[in-house]
């Protein structure tokens, strides 16, 4: 069981504040992975983050277990954090994430495959032509990067 879960056990369904991370790799040929979750909608690896675990760790393992790409060196995008995140899942738990985004360009090893739990299809995506049914959240992260990377919002369908 993890941190998440034996929090609950002592807080129940109230607001807390939890700390996750989300990756978006980036492929030779500049396309973004993406992963198609449980509740349909599209977005990059992430998760919450273990007791004592650094960012940068959770990142990589997420990948890893969701998508089964294993991946090296992370850049900091940007953190994100607001009532505007907010989420109430449908047992009840609420909390407002604090997600820590990165970007990863380095792909080590592994097979792209979608592990059947939290991810029901893995691929990657030009820019151009991003799924509509894309998490809020990770089109901020998206827009982040390419603005970052001067790239014009032109070029990348939201």
């Amino acid at each position: 069981m993890g941190y998440v879960e034996n929090l609950r056990k002592i807080v129940g369904n109230q607001p807390l504040n939890l700390v996750g991370v989300a990756v978006a790799v980036i492929n030779e040929n500049g396309d973004l992975l993406l992963q198609r979750r449980n509740d349909d909608q599209w977005g990059v690896p992430g998760g919450f983050i273990e007791l004592g675990e650094s960012t940068e760790d959770a990142g990589r393992r997420e990948v890893l277990e969701e998508t089964g790409l294993e991946i090296g060196k992370l850049n900091l995008v940007g953190v994100f954090s607001g009532k505007q995140h907010f989420v109430k899942l449908p047992n009840g738990d609420e909390f407002y994430p604090i997600t820590i985004a990165y970007i990863s360009k380095e792909i080590k090893g592994g097979v792209l495959k979608a592990d059947g739990q939290e991810t029901t299809e893995a691929m990657f995506f030009k820019p151009s032509a991003l799924p509509e049914d894309l998490n809020p959240l990770i089109k901020n992260l998206v827009k982040q990067y390419f603005y970052n990377n001067r790239i014009t919002g032109s070029s990348i369908r939201y």
